[in-house]
């Protein structure tokens, strides 16, 4: 009787948190739907959104409110089996990105052009909008410690050390893309076209890396998987390190028809007409890959000491 009754209470215990747990995760899921659906929409209403840092702001609030709203209509109909991936490894993942996304947001549009929007309902709108976009993080922050604090079958790539490298590089480099979306800044150089490519290369392989590890595909390599992180590390260091010299020399350097100069730019003299200036766009994304450029360092070493220092 004893153990019939401890067993008893054991599942009633497990069915009352797994309650707990679904209720938990729908309402982060109505929270993460709210705040991005109020982000995108008070922006659509003012004019800032089309330009180019807005529309990658945009982007983001849409793109994640429409998966959610994808995951949460999966979620509510039980169709989880029919992912080919395992449904938490998806959940922390997406969650991750779209803290750090979210957040991007966060930063980058009320610096971007709150301080030009004049006073009235745009400029309380844009507020608005940043607001709800924090709320987005925090929700979605929230949703990947409740993941990783509830007790699951959870092998995510995303929360040891190198998943956690890896996601850096993918973020600060999905960042970049929305710096230089202005096409005016690379197009007339083929050294800053292949600066563009080394961005796009090492993102599609860290892409890659990460759905091999979902797929389950990581033991079906022709070498260690370990093996395969570390050739993938070297390979972005060299890339990164090119594309960082490249950079530097065609967009600052005179005798390589560089501005060093802020003043030479003239985009930047009408400060009250776009903040950010095409030689301030440079100049983040020479930031940015350099700030990259030291994450696949750290990734390298890490994976190095795994291959050749692991006991």
């Amino acid at each position: 009787m004893t153990g019939t009754s401890l067993t008893i209470r054991l599942t009633m215990s497990s069915s009352s948190g797994l309650a707990s747990a679904t209720i938990m995760g729908y309402f982060l899921r109505l929270l993460q739907l709210l705040s991005t659906c109020l982000a995108f929409s008070l922006v659509a209403t003012t004019d800032t959104w089309r330009e180019t840092i807005g529309n990658w702001s945009m982007f983001i609030w849409c793109f994640c409110f429409i998966v959610t709203l994808l995951t949460f209509i999966v979620e509510l109909c039980g169709l989880q089996f029919l992912w080919p991936f395992s449904w938490d490894d998806f959940l922390i993942n997406y969650s991750s990105y779209s803290t750090l996304l979210c957040l991007s947001a966060s930063i980058i549009y009320p610096t971007t052009y709150i301080q030009i929007i004049p006073h009235g309902n745009s400029r309380n709108h844009a507020i608005a909008a940043t607001a709800f976009s924090c709320l987005a993080s925090v929700t979605y922050a929230t949703e990947v410690a409740w993941i990783y604090a509830w007790p699951s079958q959870i092998t995510c790539y995303v929360l040891p050390m190198p998943g956690l490298l890896k996601g850096l590089e993918n973020f600060v480099a999905c960042v970049i893309f929305a710096f230089i979306s202005n096409t005016s800044l690379y197009l007339h150089q083929p050294a800053l076209v292949w600066c563009v490519a080394v961005y796009s290369i090492c993102l599609f392989l860290g892409a890659v890396a990460l759905l091999l590890y979902l797929r389950g595909y990581s033991n079906k390599l022709p070498m260690c998987f370990p093996i395969f992180l570390l050739g993938l590390a070297l390979l972005s260091v060299f890339l990164y390190a090119s594309a960082l010299v490249l950079w530097l020399l065609y967009q600052f350097d005179e005798s390589f028809g560089g501005q060093p100069q802020r003043s030479s730019d003239m985009s930047c003299r009408h400060q009250f007409t776009h903040l950010v200036c095409i030689w301030d766009q440079r100049l983040v994304v020479a930031i940015l890959t350099a700030v990259n450029l030291l994450i696949y360092v750290a990734d390298l070493v890490y994976w190095a000491r795994w291959v050749f220092v692991r006991d």
